[in-house]
């Protein structure tokens, strides 16, 4: 038996109303070291055995403070009109101790600080003073309550640790297009040792949910359109944040996979809407990635999505979080509440009268802590004692609550070390990862052979438009120590070799606050004014480089009906096609960088730019990377992770389509502007035609698919093969083609390699009229290439 299925098992048995029967004196006296010395601070003892030492120690009370967390709520904990932790006050307020404190690097809860989600560098802590703050609040959790039990920190961590200094690396769509899950593990595992040593235990990603909708603000948060893609993804994030085991090693941290689900293709695009999906629907697309995480990983916590599925809102549906995550996947760790999303279910959904109500529907569906206050299970006590929420539920989740605790080793060693987290934040180690990443996933989508670019052969280079003086960092980010805008990437590489001007183009918006609920567009007028300007000094280069696409405000999470994030177009906004077009007028050479959080669905400027380089929000390191990739020292490899719509009236478009779907439209091509898995290259790639190693297998068979690529060009590159399969007649209706391997490999001018990919049960299997996942006899197309389109093909068959 794995320790992960072991300790599934033993979680459940714990749980059982039989076994928390038993007295604490039984338990003590059977398992304690040492006079009077409780099991559960006994360190050698397995955490099963100490989860149920301590649980039977605790009042009701203390059960339910473990269920809940301090965001808001710090300014109880806190001194009064200050920041600093109060112990005496976190005495008063909270006698039965809290599980959790959300987002200790912010100031939230403390004075001058707006009641908001986002955040600004006004709003953070010090790293210093996040880690008093931890280590303060620890002393007290564990010298100064009843059963002194440690508190649980939870950081965002989308693209890098969400606070003052720690490294923002490529936004996640962008580590997606590396197609590298290795870079991923690594971006990761640096994640998790800048958190953890500030003193979290819990990260608050990945998010695999897959986005069929470029409206949604929220896109650029995920690992794209694919199932598959977002599994991978997905897998090794939580692989690079929690390493191996079920016990945290130094320097990792839990991790917790979000939103489950259906969120990525929100009715009319906007955050939070309605999933109308069917069952069949989830299972075939949107479930995968989840599954595959729980499957293949030991990840301790699972957030539900805000939205509803078929009239149930995710937390509160017992079907999605019951039988299916924890009684089909077997999941064994702890349900997050999304911030204020049990809340929702009265204030929003309104499948509840009140907060109270609702906080008992999510906890009976599964919901085991509430995030980011507990304002509705702080009412569990009452509703426990009036019947209506069993303790056993209570105390199923309070135990789950913590074994994560007893396996981060909080019992132990619960403080954090300021002088190991700054030796070791945003240091060179990881700003060389965070360049490494941002020249991964950079995209090559269009070139005349404008590009790359020689460093001195244009005596002079225009670096113009919203986006090139300022580093782009996207939702969820902090402050890094240092970031690389890409005038300062081409300032940088040319010096001393050729004239850089600049010019700002237009304004995109009137505020650069990502944390602002109004979002106003710049002023035409001043943006005409502008536009004229950039073209005046463009005349004299002899090369644009043209820096346009999102901001953080006009990409980003909805959150409420005053902060608004998602978009009815997907083209440019502003003025930004009318500076495009006026440079393009010049007659000059004129390379297109898109720094931006959705899909590039620009095409206007796509059917003229002489080159578009696709750069999503890159990171702290952009600047440099794409100053590398532009000028040759450096050939993009990444793949589009999402097909690129032409116009908002295509959506959803993604490629993995039904044969029924997509016959036209009057007047407009029905083909995505760049399809999935689209990117090019300064070399070029053949890539064979796929060999199987059987012509036939069984119905729970396998087989090796072998795939020749060399490089043709006359520069190292790197290419992503992938693997296609369709299922040619079923009794069901099959996509087209599904994506069912990838490999990323880099070959020097004339280098050929084979690659070696396993397809299985899982890539041939579907879901029957019976809602049974099996695989049909029959005849399987097997297709390689270097995207989505561009496919060779072989027969299997499945007998």
């Amino acid at each position: 038996m794995s320790t992960g299925i072991a300790r599934r098992q033993a979680l459940g048995w714990l749980a059982s109303g039989s076994v928390l029967a038993a007295s604490a004196a039984s338990s003590s006296a059977a398992f304690a070291r040492g006079a009077g010395r409780p099991l559960y601070k006994d360190a050698t003892q397995p955490a099963e055995a100490r989860v149920r030492d301590l649980l039977s120690r605790m009042t009701l009370e203390e059960k339910v403070a473990q269920m809940i967390a301090l965001w808001a709520t710090k300014q109880d904990v806190m001194v009064e009109g200050g920041l600093d932790f109060d112990p005496a006050r976190a005495s008063r307020a909270y006698p039965a101790g809290f599980g959790q404190i959300t987002r200790p690097s912010d100031r939230r809860g403390g004075p001058a600080v707006a009641d908001v989600a986002g955040g600004t560098g006004a709003r953070w802590r010090t790293p210093e003073d996040t880690v008093k703050f931890v280590n303060a609040v620890q002393r007290w959790a564990t010298t100064q309550t009843r059963l002194g039990i440690p508190v649980l920190f939870h950081e965002e961590s989308l693209h890098g640790y969400m606070a003052t200094d720690a490294t923002m690396f490529p936004q996640a769509i962008a580590l997606a297009a590396s197609f590298d899950r290795d870079l991923m593990r690594d971006v990761q595992g640096v994640i998790a040792r800048e958190a953890r040593a500030r003193g979290v235990h819990l990260a608050l990603s990945p998010v695999v949910d897959i986005a069929r909708d470029p409206r949604w603000g929220r896109i650029e948060e995920t690992f794209g359109e694919d199932p598959y893609l977002c599994g991978e993804m997905g897998v090794a994030a939580v692989q690079g944040l929690q390493g191996e085991g079920d016990v945290l090693k130094p320097g990792k941290v839990f991790a917790t996979l979000k939103h489950m689900t259906g969120h990525g293709q929100p009715q009319s695009g906007t955050n939070v809407g309605p999933a109308p999906i069917s069952e069949r629907e989830l299972r075939e697309n949107f479930f995968p990635p989840f599954r595959a995480v729980v499957g293949r990983t030991r990840i301790e916590a699972v957030m539900p999505s805000y939205n509803e599925i078929d009239g149930v809102p995710s937390h509160a549906n017992r079907w999605l979080l019951q039988d299916v995550l924890r009684g089909e996947w077997k999941f064994g760790g702890i349900v997050v509440s999304d911030y204020t999303a049990i809340d929702e279910l009265a204030t929003i959904h309104h499948v509840a009268p009140d907060v109270r109500a609702a906080g008992m529907i999510a906890v009976n569906a599964g919901v085991d802590s509430e995030l980011p206050d507990g304002a509705t299970f702080r009412h569990l006590v009452d509703a426990v004692r009036a019947g209506q929420v069993s303790e056993a539920r209570i105390d199923e989740a309070c135990a789950r609550m913590l074994s994560l605790k007893f396996r981060a080793g909080l019992f132990e060693n619960p403080y954090a070390d300021f002088a190991a987290a700054d030796r070791i934040t945003g240091n060179a180690e990881a700003r060389a990862l965070a360049l490494e990443a941002a020249r991964k996933s950079l995209c090559l989508l269009s070139n005349d052979g404008t590009l790359p670019l020689k460093p001195g052969a244009h005596p002079t280079v225009a670096v113009i438009g919203p986006n090139a003086a300022i580093a782009r960092l996207g939702g969820y980010s902090s402050t890094p120590r240092q970031a690389v805008s890409l005038l300062d990437g081409v300032r940088a590489k040319l010096a001393g070799k050729a004239e850089v001007v600049h010019a700002q183009g237009v304004f995109i918006t009137r505020s650069e606050d990502r944390s602002a609920d109004e979002v106003l567009l710049a002023d035409p007028a001043e943006n005409h004014r502008l536009i004229a300007e950039a073209a005046t000094i463009a005349r004299k280069a002899d090369v644009i480089l043209l820096a346009i696409g999102d901001t953080e405000q006009t990409s980003r999470e909805g959150f409420a009906k005053n902060h608004l994030g998602d978009r009815t177009s997907v083209d440019l906004v502003g003025e930004q096609n009318a500076l495009f077009d006026a440079l393009h007028a010049l007659g000059k050479p004129i390379v297109v960088v898109a720094i931006n959080g959705r899909p590039p669905s620009w095409p206007g400027v796509a059917a003229k730019a002489n080159a578009m380089l696709l750069c999503w929000y890159p990171g702290q390191e952009g600047g440099t990377a794409m100053a590398d990739a532009l000028f040759g020292d450096v050939n993009p490899g990444a793949k589009l992770p999402v097909s690129v719509v032409r116009n908002a009236g295509q959506i959803p478009l993604f490629y993995n389509r039904k044969p029924s779907s997509r016959r036209g439209y009057l007047f407009e091509d029905a083909a995505p502007l760049f399809p999935f898995g689209h990117g090019l290259s300064y070399t070029r790639f053949d890539i064979g035609a796929p060999r199987l190693s059987a012509a036939r297998i069984g119905v729970d068979g396998s087989v090796t698919v072998e795939v020749d690529v060399r490089n043709i060009g006359d520069r190292p590159g790197d290419e992503v093969v992938q693997i296609y399969v369709r299922d040619q007649l079923s009794s069901v209706t099959r996509p087209l083609k599904e994506l069912k391997q990838f490999a990323r490999v880099t070959l020097a001018p004339g280098e050929a390699r084979t690659l070696r990919f396993t397809l299985g049960r899982d890539a041939f299997a579907l879901w029957n009229e019976a809602m049974e996942e099996v695989v049909e006899p029959g005849r399987f197309d097997i297709m390689a290439g270097p995207d989505s389109e561009h496919l060779k093909t072989a027969i299997l068959e499945i007998a």
